[in-house]
């Protein structure tokens, strides 16, 4: 992937793609022409904001040009004060590529040097170790940020073949110079929404496996508890044409393809009378899956959206305007977009953890599931007991997610002397959405196992070709459930299994 000013997918740097820096002379005078106008203004004894001044409240003092390299430097050494749990380093590797992204625009004020340091961290699989809490998102991801622009001075710990190392141990072992920051180039790094905006890339990833292995779910339960596929036919969702909610419905159908077990679509017309017990019409959290899960997949559609085009954009302050001959100050580095998005996916999180809940719940429960017994049990001794823990685990990890579903763009913290007084929260935001997919995870793979016990009960042969891969592909670690055992250790393993998308 050629980095330049031109438009970047966000899906070309999810798994470690190789990146490079467009080395003809015509971008780096594009870059250059950004970079030389801003000197000369500085030269001219003109106050610019974090280049010639002091930050946030402190941008009444005035810097000379003789201390602008001090004032850079000392930029990202006051923001190091992150803490938590440090970021990993496929995030810390997809900010450096979101932070080149956005310099690589023009409008920064940056040389061409710096871009090279980008370029050589990525090449190099340089990773600077960040920790994930300490930023509110707006004057950007600044505390997390200054962790890159640390270690492009030499400075500070990095992720190298997979150890935590020093920082100038690393650039010593492969005679790497420290940069020395030029003005604003430190500045440039730390107003950006590379963080949050990191975090929700690989974030959205996993979560996009869960909600396509979530329709496979929500497929076996059509088939296991014998339900009516009227519900999936096109002609209801052509009716109500959202995009996701055709989508959902249609996936649905497909992996529901040729099962002895549904309900075909309008039999329960003329079978109604002739079936002692049967309801018309099924649950809601079966019937209403596709509408349930459409809500969730457009809202995806709109976060990758929004991404797409925060990464493109240039999140920085002040914009250099070299061909204007304007400098811009402005707030660009506001994370709105990404904590609102980052909001929406997790109450999609919390209604997709809902269904599961519910859905699980029909499976287990002896007096819903339409003959598959008492807590999916195959040993009818009184004294085991099946899936009952198990189902306790499920809805207990629901709680979990759903908690985790308060919006933070609603809990904007007044900083710095109260400059920054209006502030986005994407990179909590973006946090929380993450925080919730383990959980999630777990969910869909107590589920999961679920689904394969009520296939031995229900019978292999009648299920759909697609039903019994999966049911194929999870017996081959997971032993069906005769006599009440542990299960933790089984959970692990198909957690894994569902992380590599084998469900899907």
């Amino acid at each position: 992937m050629i980095i330049n000013n031109k438009t970047v997918s966000y899906k070309n740097f999810l798994h470690d793609t190789v990146v490079q820096l467009d080395d003809s002379q015509e971008f780096i005078d594009f870059i250059n022409l950004g970079h030389d106008f801003l000197i000369e203004n500085i030269r001219q004894g003109r106050p610019i904001y974090g280049v010639t001044t002091g930050y946030g409240e402190a941008g009444q003092n005035y810097a000379t040009f003789e201390e602008a390299e001090e004032l850079q430097y000392n930029l990202f050494s006051f923001h190091g004060c992150g803490v938590g749990a440090y970021l990993s380093s496929d995030v810390s590797r997809i900010m450096i590529t979101i932070r080149m992204i956005s310099l690589s625009k023009g409008k920064s004020g940056i040389s061409y040097d710096l871009l090279k340091r980008f370029a050589l961290l990525l090449e190099k699989k340089i990773y600077p170790l960040i920790p994930s809490q300490g930023s509110v998102g707006a004057s950007g991801d600044l505390t997390p940020l200054s962790y890159i622009a640390a270690v492009i001075a030499g400075e500070r710990e990095v992720i190298y073949k997979g150890e935590i190392r020093l920082t100038c141990e690393v650039y010593t072992e492969l005679e790497i110079k420290p940069y020395t920051f030029k003005p604003k180039e430190a500045l440039a790094i730390m107003n950006g929404t590379a963080a949050m905006s990191a975090i929700a890339i690989d974030a959205i990833e996993k979560f996009e496996i869960l909600l396509h292995t979530s329709e496979s779910f929500v497929a076996s339960i059509f088939e296991l508890l014998l339900c009516d596929i009227t519900p999936l036919e096109p002609f209801v969702h052509e009716s109500k044409p959202f995009e996701g909610q055709q989508n959902a419905a249609a996936n649905i159908l497909k992996k529901c393809k040729d099962s002895l077990l549904t309900h075909e679509a309008f039999s329960r017309y003329e079978n109604f009378h002739l079936e002692a017990k049967q309801n018309i019409q099924d649950r809601y959290s079966i019937r209403c899956a596709p509408q349930v899960l459409g809500v969730i997949h457009d809202n995806l559609e709109i976060a990758k959206k929004w991404i797409q085009t925060e990464i493109n954009g240039v999140n920085d302050n002040p914009l250099i305007d070299p061909i204007g001959k304007r400098i811009y100050t402005s707030g660009n580095f506001y994370g709105g977009y990404i904590a609102h998005a980052m909001d929406t996916m997790r109450i999609c999180a919390g209604n997709l953890a809902d269904l599961l809940d519910k859905e699980f719940e029909l499976l287990v429960d002896h007096k819903f599931n339409k003959g598959l017994g008492e807590s999916l049990k195959i040993n009818k001794k009184a004294t085991h007991h099946g899936f009952k823990a198990m189902q306790i685990t499920l809805s207990s990890l629901t709680a979990d997610v759903m908690i985790n579903t308060t919006a933070a763009s609603l809990h904007s913290r007044p900083t710095e002397s109260f400059n920054q007084d209006k502030v986005s929260m994407g990179t909590t935001a973006a946090l929380h959405f993450a925080k919730q997919l383990p959980d999630l995870t777990n969910m869909l793979s107590i589920a999961m196992i679920g689904m394969a016990q009520a296939v031995d009960l229900r019978g292999k042969d009648k299920c759909s070709p697609f039903l019994q891969k999966n049911y194929n592909a999870l017996r081959k670690n997971v032993v069906k459930l005769t006599h009440d055992r542990r299960m933790d250790n089984d959970i692990k393993c198909v957690n894994t299994m569902l992380r590599q998308g084998d469900f899907t």
